[in-house]
């Protein structure tokens, strides 16, 4: 499977954020968003990641986006994560991977020698009308906040 291409409609979705609340592509139309999606909670990467979103927060919401974060992850996984590190911004649970497979960042990976089923970091900037804007694969956390914010100024 692929990304969906810049100019193609998001993959619809509903998600349970880290507060409780269901976030779905239908309650997000009409305004700009990110996706991001990332392997795992607490991990050196992804911490990486969701700090330098947390750390540029200013510069972010500035742009007038809202921000998600996307894992595997429990809800609870979630909630000890954003409190860990006081995240701004929500984590979405997609513990099936449904989502990440409709956007195609659940993919095989390698490491260490052993195969296996994971998520690819990859983030997606969605415009008010539900496509696709900007498309960043295989995103490194550290450039990350950087990158997103060349585009969504």
């Amino acid at each position: 499977m692929s990304y969906p291409e810049p100019g193609e409609p998001a993959p619809p979705f509903a998600m349970t954020a880290d507060d409780g609340r269901v976030v779905t592509s239908e309650s997000l139309a009409g305004q700009r968003y990110v996706l991001y999606f990332y392997p795992k909670d607490d991990t050196p990467g992804c911490t990486t990641q969701a700090c330098g979103l947390r750390d540029a927060w200013d510069a972010v919401t500035a742009t007038g986006v809202e921000v998600f974060g996307v894992s595997p992850d429990s809800v609870k996984s979630h909630q000890k994560f954003r409190d860990k590190y006081e995240l701004r911004h929500p984590l979405l649970s997609d513990e099936g991977h449904t989502v990440a497979t409709a956007f195609g960042t659940w993919v095989e990976k390698t490491y260490l020698g052993r195969t296996y089923m994971g998520t690819e970091r990859t983030t997606f900037v969605i415009g008010p009308d539900g496509r696709v804007e900007h498309v960043f694969p295989r995103v490194k956390a550290s450039e990350h906040v950087d990158r997103l914010l060349d585009v969504l100024a």
